[in-house]
């Protein structure tokens, strides 16, 4: 066993903690990353990254089953499911290894292991069941993330229950799957399942899915979804799930009465918990809440020195909300004194196609906050661009603060709306009027001109409708 002195040990080497331990080496402090598993987390191993390499299976599917819309014919299209997980893994991998050049160019050290805090300053590594390490820093940084949330009473066996990580790298298609959840995580993995012809049933609890979009847009899609084939249950309570001997069977309460759903495969999408086992955190007496590490504005816990960051204190469990706590934690240790992150102007994406991206409040809770709003709508179906590309689905719906014009909320629903919701969050975080982004000329032909004439049917003012 060996000790040494840091000015920072990251606990954690997902988007959130190589982020903070990158920016410390920036800041001038010596910093080593303890990681128990591969670096990039969840998001760049087994989250991010390797289903939106999935997803680009199934779009450029979609694609090729309509390819005669574009004078394109050809016979005998086949989809090989076990070389498209082998390429997302590949893709994966070859990110990690990126993380692992960065963390060499910054001299950074990268520790194998799982620590655990056992005194102020102080974290032993464990490894392989023994302790192998006690390493000293005057500052650490929790950043240990969230693993899918069980239902209750049916924990995951990797073969008929699955969590996301399962359902990503099995090794073969299945026939048919029950995704229990509707939000971005299991509205992605539906969508990439009956791209590539798996019979897919979706069954969630609230009244539409993706609970916290836009309603009107949701409704959009979910009606679109539909008819690429996907069945979708709303208001439907699981009430049970029995594994057979070739597949599951899921109990449902539907608002027609119980229903039992047959499929080989159930993924259970319900959320996350957070990371927050076997870390010390009772012994040092870290604030817990509900699943949760408490911190402050800037990511510290009740424990001096101690601070936390990334999906381990709770909501929104985005990873580039990880990456700006890890900065701004790091910026807050280091005197910078950086401003408060604002967490209303956090962009959010579900990456099926169409794809729904969104900055904001939505119109429910827009209203809901007392706001008078001005509210601009353009569709897809009469965007040049957007005809021109056989994508013309989806629309741009823009909120304005009535007073005072302000832009409240964004959302798109389209092709690349992943892409053009950037732009908008940059309007929301500038405090833009809808006559500022009106007024900006945007370039033609291409999708983002539906945000200028979102922005100008508000006002009355759109061209093009």
């Amino acid at each position: 066993m060996s000790d040494a002195e840091y000015d920072l040990l990251v606990v954690g080497g997902g988007p959130g903690g190589y982020t903070a331990a990158i920016r410390a080496v920036q800041l001038g402090m010596r910093v080593a990353v303890v990681e128990k598993e591969k670096l990039g987390g969840v998001c760049l191993n087994v989250g991010c990254i390797p289903t939106k390499a999935l997803l680009k299976n199934a779009e450029i599917l979609q694609t090729m089953r309509r390819a005669a819309e574009w004078g394109i014919t050809f016979d005998n299209l086949r989809f090989d499911f076990a070389k498209g997980i082998k390429r997302s893994r590949s893709v994966a991998d070859r990110l990690s290894r990126g993380v692992e050049y960065l963390m060499k160019k910054n001299g950074i050290e990268t520790i194998a292991g799982h620590a655990r805090l056992t005194a102020p300053e102080t974290v032993e590594i464990e490894k392989d069941g023994k302790m192998v390490r006690t390493i000293h820093a005057r500052h650490i940084v929790l950043a240990t993330g969230a693993r899918p949330r069980e239902l209750p009473g049916l924990p995951f066996d990797g073969k008929r229950i699955l969590t996301s990580t399962d359902a990503m790298t099995l090794p073969e298609k299945p026939r048919s799957i029950v995704i229990v959840g509707a939000g971005a995580i299991g509205v992605e993995f539906a969508y990439f399942f009956n791209a590539v012809g798996t019979k897919v049933t979706v069954v969630e609890m609230m009244a539409g899915i993706l609970p916290i979009e836009d309603r009107e847009l949701t409704k959009l899609l979910e009606t679109s979804l539909k008819k690429q084939g996907i069945d979708i249950l709303t208001e439907t309570k699981v009430a049970g799930v029995t594994t057979t001997g070739e597949g599951v069977e899921v109990a449902v309460d539907a608002p027609d009465g119980r229903r039992v759903l047959g499929a080989d495969v159930a993924l259970i999408s319900v959320g996350v918990r957070g990371n927050v086992e076997n870390l010390g955190l009772e012994k040092l007496g870290v604030a817990v809440e509900k699943g949760y590490i408490k911190v402050d504005q800037g990511g510290r816990t009740n424990v001096a020195g101690v601070y936390a960051i990334g999906d381990v204190i709770g909501p929104p469990w985005l990873a580039h909300v990880a990456s700006a706590e890890g900065i701004h934690c790091v910026e807050t240790i280091a005197g910078k004194d950086p401003p408060p992150l604002d967490y209303s102007a956090i962009p959010g994406c579900t990456y099926c196609q169409p794809q729904l991206a969104s900055v904001g409040l939505t119109e429910e809770k827009a209203k809901a906050e007392g706001y008078e709003l001005k509210i601009g709508r353009f569709p897809l179906r009469v965007l040049g661009k957007a005809v021109a590309m056989g994508e013309s689905e989806g629309m741009v719906k823009l909120l304005f603060d009535a007073k005072y014009g302000e832009l409240l909320g964004a959302h798109i629903l389209g092709a690349d709306a992943t892409e053009m919701i950037a732009g908008l969050a940059l309007a929301r975080r500038m405090e833009m009027t809808g006559e500022q982004i009106f007024h900006t000329i945007h370039p033609h032909p291409t999708l983002s001109e539906g945000i200028m004439e979102a922005a100008a049917a508000a006002s009355g003012e759109a061209i093009n409708i």
